[in-house]
């Protein structure tokens, strides 16, 4: 178990029941997209923002980002991290069927992984630390020198990376700066845009 500062988002009561394995914290569901009607709850995120800070950590799906997207707009960014779990295809045991994409959301992520989501997305832990990211960052200026965004092909061979990297293919660019330190070092992402690169015709 660790013991996080933060107070985490979440989509729904089964991803709550997951990280609850995991984290000796404050868990908050969103109720999925309940949060785009219920103001009294993102009030009540955005009090847990300003106080504690927040750290959401959403399904990887298109339904996920909608929520995370929803959140970034409602609550200032120095007072919000990020968490992300790679795509991973298959469906979760309660469910009779996979979800519309075929993606495991929060709820079937194993725990190994979703510890690192939260380190990578810089956790502050039970002493106060956070967890150091590995390597320097990204920045966007980077992104563009590397054709991964502002450019005509920038979408898709984002796209390509993303999927080579085993990241979310949802990401944007800025969301992606942000992922480069959760799920992957900056070294993979340059090895793996190096490949990327080797591969082509």
């Amino acid at each position: 178990m660790i013991r996080v500062k933060e107070a985490i988002v979440v989509e729904g009561r089964y991803d709550k029941a997951k990280l609850a394995g995991l984290v000796d914290g404050l868990i908050v569901e969103t109720g999925g997209f309940g949060i785009f009607r219920d103001r009294e709850k993102l009030r009540y995120l955005r009090e847990l923002a300003k106080t504690r800070g927040l750290i959401v950590l959403t399904d990887s799906d298109g339904a996920g980002f909608l929520i995370r997207h929803k959140l970034a707009s409602s609550i200032p960014p120095e007072q919000l991290k990020h968490a992300y779990i790679p795509d991973v295809p298959g469906k979760e045991r309660r469910k009779a069927a996979p979800s519309k994409e075929g993606k495991l959301g929060v709820e079937g992520m194993d725990l190994a992984t979703l510890r690192k989501a939260l380190e990578g997305a810089g956790a502050t832990l039970e002493d106060g630390s956070a967890p150091q990211r590995s390597g320097a960052s990204l920045t966007k200026g980077d992104l563009m020198e590397l054709g991964l965004a502002g450019g005509p092909d920038s979408a898709r061979r984002r796209r390509e990376l993303q999927k080579a990297l085993g990241l979310p293919e949802r990401l944007s660019a800025n969301e992606l700066l942000r992922a480069v330190g959760t799920l992957v070092t900056r070294e993979q992402f340059l090895e793996a845009l190096h490949n990327m690169e080797k591969e082509r015709p």
